[in-house]
């Protein structure tokens, strides 16, 4: 049912999404991404199911509930889909989207346990990752945040092994 569900997704594409996320979600969209680093300095990408092939890595991403403070947003858009426990960090975009949306991203620092638990509705895959060694496919908007965040002393390296849904 989740194949279906993400394969109809990625078909009707464009206007129709935003059609159907803008009555879904308040009125005005914002969308709000986490730059989640753990203490060696890696950063958490996920694979996500419903976005497009060939560009299905990415950072946490979600939006915000209506009221909801942007940091929260983050804490709980990472606790969803991977089950880790982060706290926010300081604001490094805000920007006006495509059409009526506003774009957030904010740091965040994991607290606690490394180890994913991947929500299989949203996300296929989790790994943790040195910023100089992205997987193949990630969002170039998030490249360039996490490019952007990246600390004097950056780690280098591969990835983590990936904890991958079935």
């Amino acid at each position: 049912m989740k194949r279906i569900i993400a394969r109809l997704w990625r078909a009707i594409r464009g206007p129709v999404q935003w059609r159907i996320l803008w009555l879904a979600d308040s009125t005005f969209m914002v969308g709000v991404t986490g730059i989640v680093r753990d203490d060696q300095g890696r950063v958490l990408v996920l694979r996500h199911r419903m976005w497009p092939p060939g560009r299905e890595w990415g950072l946490p991403t979600g939006f915000a509930k209506a009221g909801e403070d942007f940091g929260t947003t983050v804490v709980r858009e990472v606790r969803e889909e991977t089950g880790l426990e982060v706290e926010p960090g300081r604001l490094v975009r805000l920007k006006s989207g495509y059409r009526l949306r506003v774009e957030v991203a904010y740091e965040a620092h994991l607290v606690g346990d490394a180890t994913p638990r991947v929500d299989d509705f949203e996300v296929l895959e989790a790994r943790w990752c040195p910023p100089d060694s992205l997987p193949a496919g990630m969002q170039e908007a998030h490249k360039q945040l996490i490019a952007d965040t990246a600390p004097d002393d950056q780690v280098n390296g591969a990835c983590s092994p990936a904890e991958t849904v079935t």
